[in-house]
């Protein structure tokens, strides 16, 4: 007997899980089976690589010993595609959660569609291009499906404490800062480069421009003007593990300015460490306000889920109760029809996307003169 939800729980399915300890995916499923997000339901789990061609390969052992206990313990249903999913019954919410490969996503919408969901919660950024993402917005719209973002940042509390602060200081500057782990070499970066493609504005710093673009009106038609600081931006050429060359940012600084009187500055560094924070300067530039991820009260909560899940993805932990955050709103909207508050939408991705487009090439140009190759 697969799992059912209570009147006042979304019935999910995931699509996606991943390698335990490895995937997002498996960290939304441990969430949910752990009743952590009381809206949200995990009932099935729709996995298409570690239900065929990957059972036998790396993680293929990890992930047959998640499904056992989780259907043992939960009644949770596992599937190798969304159209093997039962109907959904009279009366019940269904949500589908998207964690796969983004450039599944645009097929995926459509057969969570047509596999009854009526909310659907995409991971960033949604889709590889602004087009496909339009042809989303237009594909759900047509079938009265909603769709969320998970993009965690926008209800992360140090992002909401600094906001807070420069709307009572007049004049104050908003820095977003984020930062990665990757050791500052050309294997390092190679690999990141190669594995993330579509490069750092439409990857690592995409949570920024999607704060900017809820938060700050930032959209392509909306920016007056983008200042890169070119002293902290830098951008490489790096050959990747398969020896193809590939060109991005490993660190980036930009302010931009829009037509309706806003200002807002990002940073990102893939090779800044693990905290990544939110700061507030005077109008002389003077930091009036820093809040950092993680604080005090997260590195404890860090500690304890690192004796739980030995070896996952260190940054599971330190963004874990913002993904609860947002599971809870999206399952309990799905549930209830009120808004999720904070949640971005798929207009906010459609923005955010469109923004990254629009600045890659323009922060290329800036640097071209500077661009280094190892």
């Amino acid at each position: 007997m697969v799992a059912t939800p209570s009147p006042s729980q979304a019935e999910v399915i995931l699509v996606g899980c991943g390698c335990p300890l490895r995937g997002m995916g498996w960290y939304h499923a441990v969430q949910m089976l752990g009743n952590e997000c009381p809206s949200a339901k995990l009932c099935h789990i729709v996995e298409p690589w570690f239900l065929g061609p990957g059972a036998t390969g790396p993680g293929g052992s990890e992930f047959a010993e998640f499904k056992s206990k989780a259907e043992a313990d939960h009644q949770v249903g596992f599937y190798k595609s969304l159209a093997d999913v039962p109907p959904v019954a009279d009366g019940v919410k269904r949500l589908a959660l998207i964690s796969g490969r983004t450039m599944d996503n645009p097929r995926l919408l459509g057969e969570s569609i047509a596999a009854g969901c009526t909310v659907i919660y995409l991971e960033k950024p949604g889709a590889p291009t602004v087009k496909e993402l339009e042809v989303m917005k237009r594909e759900a719209a047509d079938a009265n499906v909603k769709i969320c973002m998970g993009y965690n940042k926008n209800v992360c509390k140090y992002v909401r404490n600094a906001r807070e602060f420069a709307a009572a200081n007049e004049g104050s500057h908003v820095t977003f800062v984020s930062n990665n782990t990757y050791e500052n070499n050309a294997s390092s970066l190679g690999e990141c480069f190669e594995r993330n493609a579509e490069g750092m504005l439409k990857n690592m710093a995409i949570h920024e421009l999607a704060l900017l673009a809820s938060f700050y009106d930032v959209t392509v038609d909306n920016i007056e003007s983008v200042v890169v600081d070119k002293d902290f931006s830098s951008m490489q050429t790096l050959p990747g593990p398969s020896g193809k060359e590939f060109t991005d940012f490993d660190k980036v600084k930009f302010t931009i300015k829009t037509k309706t009187g806003k200002a807002v500055s990002v940073q990102a560094d893939r090779c800044g460490g693990d905290t990544s924070f939110a700061m507030v300067s005077d109008a002389d530039g003077k930091e009036m306000f820093r809040h950092c991820m993680p604080d005090e009260e997260d590195e404890a909560n860090v500690s304890v889920l690192e004796a739980k899940y030995p070896g996952a993805m260190p940054y599971f932990f330190s963004q874990d109760p913002d993904y609860i955050t947002v599971k809870e709103r999206v399952a309990k909207m799905c549930v209830t029809g009120e808004e999720a508050l904070d949640i971005a939408t798929i207009d906010i991705a459609i923005a955010a996307l469109s923004v990254g487009e629009y600045l890659t090439p323009l922060m290329q140009k800036e640097l071209s003169g500077t661009v280094a190759s190892q």
